[in-house]
């Protein structure tokens, strides 16, 4: 039976609401892992009793875009906030302070590594992994400066969360961290409610979607972006190995390009099994619910990880998961993935080939990633805030 993540109490009892200024940011534009960390939270916050949430984003013309994407019961609440000048004032001195743009607050929560300084709020940043730090060659130039403002932000007193217990002794290591200010808080799985039945068509696929490579009815399922963190060039390799065997099998990436591309568009040009693999680009929600729902795998390659949304995902959608153990990754799927070292693609290749040709093993995996995956709840990882913002905002 599968057994639910024990979720904290609830914080501050019996006392005054806690108000909470919260940056919402990464709601704006593309919705990446962080903006869907940022929803799944806001949701289950604006439900905490204790806690009166007003959302921000730190943008000059954006901001007005973000009230219809915060949910009910959040506030947005705020001057404009020119990113540009004040990240780079953030980094070098200790203003301006967030009240002059937010009004008085208990708490400020930098959801995306970056906490503005405060005049008496206490600060709270997430540091959802550290890339930035051990693979800075897989990294753009615009996140090179994260390292930086985590560190001043640790050494001027801020508390940390991070999404896993394996970032949580990074940041200790790497900056300094006090570890009892460092906090794990799990996130949610997105699409929580996924299965496998009722699916769109006989593939799982919507609809709209465009078609699998003739001769294709199974499908390997990679999701995020194309960057090199991912290492999809090593998965278009291992795939090759894979369809010489199982030449039913295409392999269908769910991801738009981002930057440092071209290695995999590389690889796919050279790769003998070229007309097997699709790149779908950018998906929305509702599309990728109906990929998932018909994938025969999910494979995620990652070089390195902070958390791993598309695991939990798929195992949600009763989808068997091959991944890499890099960072956090074995932390989050347990025992109910199939883990292969990073950047092994003989080994990746044998996995997937595996998994793919046992009926049995697949239904079993799939078993434990529902019970795995039903422990990451939203309403968890909201009580989890509350209880850090309510030591953060006492001490």
């Amino acid at each position: 039976m599968c057994k639910a993540r024990p979720v904290p109490p609830r914080a501050r009892p019996d006392r005054e609401r806690l108000r909470v200024a919260f940056d919402a940011t990464p709601l704006l534009g593309t919705r990446t892992g962080v903006g869907r960390f940022c929803e799944g939270a806001l949701g289950a916050l604006a439900r905490v009793a204790e806690l009166e949430v007003d959302a921000f984003a730190v943008t000059w013309r954006r901001r007005r875009r973000l009230p219809p994407l915060v949910p009910n019961g959040v506030v947005v609440r705020q001057r404009a906030m020119p990113a540009r000048p004040l990240q780079f004032a953030w980094a070098h001195r200790r203003g301006p302070a967030v009240e002059w743009f937010v009004g008085a607050t208990d708490v400020v929560h930098g959801t995306n590594f970056v906490v503005p300084p405060s005049r008496r709020a206490a600060r709270v940043v997430t540091v959802h992994d550290l890339t930035t730090v051990h693979y800075p060659e897989l990294c753009d130039r615009s996140t090179l400066g994260f390292p930086r403002l985590v560190r001043r932000a640790v050494a001027d007193g801020a508390w940390v969360h991070t999404p896993s217990q394996f970032v949580a002794d990074e940041v200790v290591a790497e900056f300094g961290a006090d570890p009892g200010r460092v906090r794990v808080v799990y996130h949610g799985v997105p699409y929580g409610d996924v299965s496998r039945e009722g699916r769109p068509d006989r593939q799982g696929r919507p609809s709209t979607a465009p078609a699998l490579p003739a001769g294709a009815t199974r499908y390997i399922l990679a999701v995020g972006t194309v960057e090199p963190r991912k290492d999809y060039p090593g998965l278009v390799r291992a795939f090759a190995q894979v369809a010489a065997i199982h030449p039913d099998v295409a392999l269908v990436i769910a991801g738009a390009d981002g930057w440092g591309a071209r290695a995999f568009h590389d690889a796919l040009e050279a790769s003998p099994r070229r007309d097997r693999i699709v790149q779908l680009g950018y998906v929305t929600d509702e599309a990728l619910v109906g990929w998932l729902a018909g994938a025969e795998v999910l494979a995620f390659p990652s070089v390195y990880e902070g958390f791993g949304f598309p695991p939990l995902e798929a195992m949600a959608a009763g989808v068997p998961v091959v991944a890499s153990s890099a960072g956090a990754v074995p932390e989050i799927v347990g025992d109910a993935a199939v883990l292969v070292a990073p950047r092994e693609v003989d080994a990746l290749a044998a996995a997937l080939t595996t998994v793919l040709g046992d009926a049995g093993a697949r239904a079993a995996i799939a078993e434990k990633g529902r019970c795995r995956a039903a422990q990451f709840t939203w309403e968890s990882c909201g009580s989890g805030l509350a209880a850090l913002y309510a030591a953060a905002g006492t001490r």
